[in-house]
């Protein structure tokens, strides 16, 4: 195995690690050597994904978790030390995107959104930087868009959020370091399934040098890069996985 992507003997926690880039994250992290849990609303999704790190010869831990709702995040964290007594890497994957006309944004579709990409990442991120800064360290990588970079219509709230996860990382980083990295990966279009609706033309138009969506997979690199142990020297960072948008 590759020296610099060897995460034997860690623990790493993925949100929104049953479907699309999060999935992806989490079955590059277990091929590594990588332990896993699987945090998602749905238990049964979780635990789909849990079988297949398993045959893969990691642990794995399924735990159901409404990211949005800070006691849920809690009670995500209190139950992986328990399992497995440590949290190395933590990334902040979960989270929603829905276009609304911004006159149209009624106050629970608002805090839907807050919740989700902001404050349940701020709850988890400054909780397990705590905990990792009394131990080892660790890295927490927060995954953000670039809607935060750029002004878009119809996803005030989505940019807005991410836009916050932006600037969290950056103080978190000088917060709880050294021991405890906290970088972004700003992400661009990615063909998941949350966007089967994409129409050809689309596909086609798309705003960036590469003139295409992404595939998952080349998330991949720059996630592995930023949870390396090896990647001691990288924190407050903001990464573009973009395909060059402009």
């Amino acid at each position: 195995m590759d020296a610099l992507f060897d995460f034997t003997g860690l623990v790493a926690v993925v949100t929104g690690g049953s479907r699309g880039l999060g999935y992806h994250m989490v079955r590059a992290l277990a091929e590594r050597g990588c332990d896993v849990v699987i945090a998602s609303r749905k238990l049964e999704n979780c635990e789909r994904v849990a079988e297949e790190v398993r045959a893969m010869g990691r642990r794995a831990l399924a735990v159901a978790t409404h990211v949005g709702r800070w006691e849920q995040c809690d009670a995500l964290i209190e139950t992986v030390y328990a399992h497995f007594g440590r949290i190395d890497i933590l990334i902040n994957n979960a989270g929603m995107s829905p276009g609304c006309p911004s006159h149209q944004v009624s106050e629970k579709l608002f805090d839907a959104v807050m919740n989700l990409n902001f404050k349940g990442p701020f709850r988890l991120a400054s909780e397990i930087a705590h905990r990792m800064s009394q131990g080892e360290g660790g890295s927490i990588i927060n995954i953000s868009s670039t809607g935060a970079l750029m002004a878009l219509p119809q996803v005030v709230p989505y940019g807005a959020s991410k836009a916050a996860l932006n600037a969290m990382t950056v103080s978190l980083a000088k917060e709880y370091a050294p021991s405890v990295r906290v970088n972004t990966v700003s992400a661009g279009p990615f063909l998941t399934e949350a966007h089967t609706d994409w129409t050809e033309e689309e596909l086609n138009s798309m705003n960036n040098a590469a003139r295409r969506a992404g595939e998952p997979q080349e998330i991949i690199p720059a996630v592995l890069m930023l949870a390396s142990p090896r990647s001691s020297f990288t924190t407050g960072a903001l990464l573009r996985v973009d395909g060059g948008q402009r």
